[in-house]
């Protein structure tokens, strides 16, 4: 167990506290805490990532177990936003289902030994969902945050269905190898 994948650890054990705090209204600060939770979660992935590379120290726990931290981390930050009413369930689906397909489609393409990284619009996406999820995490109450939250929902929205067909046009060679 080496310290990228250790570090991938503390991110999944951060999740339920995240959401504890998320969905404790009654604590005072609990979206500040939250939201600090959150922003160190999302912190994590980048160090983990960056160490493994760095190091050489890439696993295949590493390669499986990162990106699953990644979603649980997002689609529980979705799933609180949908409960209080931030965002619509559609949205919230669409982007989880997105997640769901690709990692779908990285398995079959990792059966046949193909590595498929991400590509600029699926980071764009994933930092437009940190910064849309750390306004509504805070969810000021002034007009011009709550038209930004509003921006960056269909922002993620739109990126999440621009990296979707663009990882499957890129990659639809994976897909019809797996058909035969």
């Amino acid at each position: 167990m080496n310290l990228p994948n250790k570090i991938t650890i503390v991110r999944v054990i951060m999740i339920p506290i995240f959401l504890f705090f998320m969905l404790m209204p009654q604590i005072p600060a609990n979206r500040y805490i939250a939201v600090g939770i959150f922003i160190v979660a999302s912190i994590t992935d980048a160090i983990d990532g960056y160490l493994a590379r760095k190091n050489n120290l890439i696993t295949n726990f590493g390669k499986f177990m990162d990106p699953l931290a990644d979603k649980l981390l997002v689609s529980s930050a979705l799933i609180c936003f949908v409960r209080m009413n931030q965002i619509p369930i559609w949205i919230a689906f669409a982007i989880i289902a997105r997640e769901f397909i690709i990692s779908g489609f990285r398995l079959v393409a990792s059966d046949k030994g193909v590595v498929i990284s991400a590509g600029l619009w699926g980071k764009l996406k994933t930092n437009v969902q940190m910064i849309m999820s750390i306004l509504l995490i805070i969810d000021f109450d002034i007009v011009a945050f709550n038209i930004l939250e509003q921006v960056l929902i269909y922002l993620a929205l739109a990126f999440t269905i621009i990296s979707l067909v663009d990882y499957m046009v890129k990659n639809k060679d994976v897909l019809k190898e797996s058909h035969n």
